[in-house]
């Protein structure tokens, strides 16, 4: 694969971790809302968008060109 496909194959990863970042916030958010006492699943769901949190920001990093200061 080619620079340019490379590149589009992360940018198409990127949009859906960060999909599943924003659709686990709102899972949380409805969870916390409803009042649910069910504090293994909240954890489960934070430390799983801590995870994307971290992908995305390698990915993030990996399409930033390198500046030499």
């Amino acid at each position: 694969m080619n620079e340019n496909g490379d590149e589009q194959a992360l940018r198409a990863k990127l949009a859906e971790l960060t999909q599943e970042h924003r659709d686990l916030d709102m899972a949380i958010a409805a969870l916390v809302a409803s009042g649910a006492n069910d504090q293994i699943q909240l954890t489960r769901l934070k430390k799983r968008k801590l995870q994307l949190k971290d992908q995305i920001a390698q990915i993030e990093d990996d399409l930033l060109p390198d500046i030499i200061a």
